[in-house]
């Protein structure tokens, strides 16, 4: 059974932020994972990836953002927000020695991560997981917001939906192909940013959940034996 360990991480300028450990008996890797600019770590969202992932013996180390910390509504800057997703890496490394690292994040969260490894790559990550990554605004499809991530070297798994308003399906794919192989993408039928789906798709929330824990932990398998 997983345990749950509530943690507080520094970040420069003496600031810190909240954190949530959900760690099982014996861990076989660990996702950093940041929340979204709407919700927080304890978004249920975030909760059912982390209690999920931790039943597939995963861990999972989720964090606040500064100004989701201070409860503001506009989120942080660039520098700051990839000072907090290097502050958790670090956390997580320091907590789980020899345990595999993963980082990435929800929508936000995943931009930057990305950001944050195509400036300086996080230590000791083996490869990042997109839930949801933003490739632009709703209602204005392109494809800038990702040309960050040709300077990531490390392996890339995006998960995204087909009614995603802000990541449309076939600018996704071309992003992902000029990748290369660094690049996996898993599509989730008739799921929206959310990854929430309609009832006429036939199956519910809690079902596409299980696609992507199952999709996250056989790729993460894959992409530590690749490397072993």
């Amino acid at each position: 059974m997983a345990s749950r360990i509530r943690l507080t991480i520094a970040l420069p300028a003496d600031a810190a932020v909240s954190a949530l450990l959900d760690l099982p008996a014996s861990p076989s890797a660990c996702y950093v994972f940041a929340h979204g600019a709407g919700a927080g770590m304890e978004h249920p969202f975030m909760a059912s990836i982390a209690q999920g992932l931790a039943e597939h013996g995963v861990a999972t180390l989720r964090f606040q953002f500064p100004f989701m910390e201070q409860g503001s509504k506009r989120v942080d800057p660039p520098k700051v927000a990839q000072a907090a997703v290097r502050a958790a890496v670090d956390e997580a490394a320091r907590r789980l020695p020899g345990v595999p690292l993963f980082a990435g994040g929800k929508s936000f969260g995943a931009r930057m991560t990305s950001q944050a490894q195509a400036g300086l790559p996080l230590a000791c990550v083996r490869g990042l997981v997109f839930v949801g990554f933003p490739l632009h605004p709703a209602g204005k499809p392109a494809t800038e917001r990702g040309q960050h991530l040709a300077d990531v070297g490390v392996p890339m798994l995006f998960l995204q939906g087909t009614r995603d308003a802000l990541a449309a399906l076939e600018l996704v794919r071309t992003t992902a192909s000029e990748l290369g192989p660094r690049a996996t993408l898993h599509v989730v039928d008739g799921a929206d940013h959310a990854f929430h789906v309609v009832l006429r798709s036939g199956r519910n929330n809690a079902q596409v959940c299980e696609e992507l824990l199952g999709t996250m932990v056989a790729w993460m398998a894959a992409t530590l034996s690749r490397r072993a």
